[in-house]
């Protein structure tokens, strides 16, 4: 099993009654913020994600979310260009991870191609690609795309992105959303077959098309695992059997949140609040709305919503969430090394999970308890997860050659709509 260290970039210091005077983390007054308060939550976010790649975690991850305070990092790939340079310096074999580049919001669809060419440059080929549709509230609020357009620009842009990574000659495109006389892109990535995830919450046209394409799929486990993961699991190994895809682990990849101390009771006393505050304060706070506008879901995923509205699990109480209410679904994983890697692997056997993004830091945690909980998993659990598929014959076609990784090259959209056919 590949083991990721996954963070996002919050603001640590908002007030406590945010809750009962703001209806969002996407419109609340930058008056609340104060310049130490800011620096420190971002120089110790980058000191954690190198704390983690010292540690030895087989990448580090990073997203992108535009205008909130729960996730300040609007281009993640500002955060993996300085990540690349630092671990190639060091010389830590450690995969750069930006997980969340939305194409479904982007107009300068080409500077995304560039910025990752230029991210696996400076890492000497150690790039993984995750590219996201990307949320309404971000994409059609923050940025104005119409919502009805996301999905079309999303499947454009990610053709512009995989044909200039590939084409040794210039070439013109001519699409609907963005017209290029001459593509010539330098530099190009080093890999030849750049690892392409796509980064996800459940949609069945998502899920099937990274079975057709070849790229690998993450599930982001924001809403509980205990309420969700089954629904969802099996949702996605049957796009898999439909597609005449191999059940390979190495192609799902999972985000959980989780908090590891000495002993399971001194973990809830440590990380209790610093959780509540992620979840009130972060996602909690976001309308549902606000997540999926009407035209921004395409008729499978309101078919699957409606079918089965327990996709979003937790959330719709997220915003008065207490710490048990957040384990007892499995929002977080939280305890003892024991308990912590016990829960992580009967999870990732029973739906066949081959990629763990585990989320150490989150909420207001201060930084001396991100790199004790960082620590302590890097040393007692990381090692008992590893161990996960080494009995297969499963290969790891979605991380880099230079990490250990077969990359295989993915389908454009003709041929996979050919072998559909």
């Amino acid at each position: 099993m590949k083991v990721n260290l996954f963070l996002q970039a919050p603001y640590r210091y908002l007030p406590d009654d945010f809750e009962s005077k703001y209806e969002s983390v996407c419109s609340i007054p930058y008056s609340l913020v104060t310049r130490d308060g800011m620096y420190s939550s971002i120089r110790d976010f980058m000191d954690e994600l190198m704390h983690g790649a010292r540690s030895g975690f087989d990448g580090v991850a990073v997203t992108e979310h535009g205008q909130s305070s729960y996730d300040m990092i609007p281009n993640p790939d500002l955060i993996s260009s300085a990540l690349a340079y630092m671990t190639e310096a060091e010389g830590l074999e450690v995969a750069v991870y930006p997980m969340g580049r939305s194409l479904g919001k982007a107009r300068e669809p080409l500077r995304a191609a560039e910025e990752y060419a230029m991210i696996d440059v400076m890492s000497g080929g150690r790039l993984v690609a995750g590219l996201t549709v990307g949320l309404s509230y971000d994409a059609n609020i923050n940025n104005g795309v119409p919502p009805i357009e996301v999905r079309p620009r999303f499947d454009e842009n990610l053709e512009l992105v995989l044909r200039a990574w590939r084409e040794q000659d210039p070439f013109a495109w001519n699409g609907r959303y963005s017209q290029y006389p001459m593509v010539n892109m330098w530099p190009r990535p080093l890999q030849e077959n750049v690892p392409v995830w796509i980064t996800g919450i459940g949609n069945p046209r998502t899920m099937r098309m990274c079975f057709d394409r070849g790229f690998g799929f993450n599930y982001l486990s924001w809403f509980g695992a205990k309420l969700t993961g089954k629904r969802i699991f099996d949702r996605m190994w049957e796009q898999a059997d439909e597609a005449g895809a191999a059940r390979n682990p190495y192609r799902i990849g999972f985000l959980q949140t989780i908090a590891v101390s000495e002993t399971d009771e001194r973990a809830e006393i440590e990380y209790g609040p610093h959780a509540e505050y992620a979840f009130r304060k972060g996602l909690g706070s976001i309308p549902i709305e606000k997540l999926g506008l009407p035209g921004a879901i395409d008729i499978n995923g309101v078919k699957a919503l409606i079918k089965d509205p327990g996709d979003f699990g937790l959330y719709h109480r997220m915003r008065t969430a207490t710490f048990r209410d957040l384990v007892d679904a499995g929002v977080v994983v939280v305890g003892s090394p024991d308990t912590v890697a016990e829960q992580l692997l009967d999870f990732c056997r029973e739906y066949g999970i081959g990629n763990l993004h585990a989320m150490l830091g989150f909420g207001s945690l201060p930084r001396h308890l991100v790199m004790k909980n960082i620590q302590l998993f890097a040393e007692e659990v990381l090692p008992r997860l590893r161990t996960l598929w080494t009995d297969t014959d499963h290969q790891h076609h979605w991380w880099p050659r230079r990490l250990g990784g077969t990359p295989i090259s993915y389908t454009t959209a003709t041929q996979a709509g050919a072998n559909a056919r």
